[in-house]
């Protein structure tokens, strides 16, 4: 089960995301916490028996879909269900449309990762997409977005692309 990221437990996901993620795909870990503030902006977090942290997923809810910033599954607990398990909480809680972004299938760990997703229900939609800068130091990524339940088409694909661009990528 998962349960909303208290703020004291901020420094454990700022460093899963540190090890997870390229460094242009998060931000500053002050501009990262300063979104806990952020009504649209969400933090779940699975724990262990022991209330260790096993895995943690940042949602944006808008009024037409969710999206999956960051997902993480702590790589000592990778390969036991939990992420299938949290995806789908998340689809179940938010009853839209969920959407997230992957990389291009050109790397193994890349077609894995679209792979995992497609076995969730996720769908891959091959339009043109780059995720902006996340700030001045940081570069502009190639990715593709996928959606749970279908695929989507191109003027929804456009209203998902705009609302990113405009309240996540502000």
């Amino acid at each position: 089960m998962i349960e909303k990221l208290k703020i004291k437990d901020f420094d454990t996901i700022y460093t899963l995301m540190e090890i997870s993620f390229p460094s242009d795909e998060y931000r500053s870990y002050h501009d990262q916490k300063a979104l806990l503030d952020d009504p649209f902006y969400s933090i779940y977090v699975f724990r262990s028996d022991s209330r260790d942290i096993k895995a943690f997923i940042s949602v944006w809810e808008f009024n037409k879909f969710a999206f999956i910033e960051h997902f993480v599954v702590n790589p000592e607990h990778r390969n036991g269900g939990i992420g299938s398990s949290i995806l789908s909480e998340i689809v179940e809680q938010v009853d839209k449309t969920v959407c997230l972004e992957v990389e291009p299938p050109e790397t193994q760990i890349a077609s894995r990762r679209i792979s995992f997703y497609q076995r969730n229900n996720f769908f891959f939609n091959e339009y043109p997409y780059r995720q902006p800068p996340l700030s001045q130091e940081k570069k502009a990524i190639p990715l593709f977005i996928m959606t749970s339940d279908s695929k989507v088409d191109k003027h929804i694909f456009e209203q998902i692309k705009a609302t990113l661009y405009s309240q996540v990528y502000k």
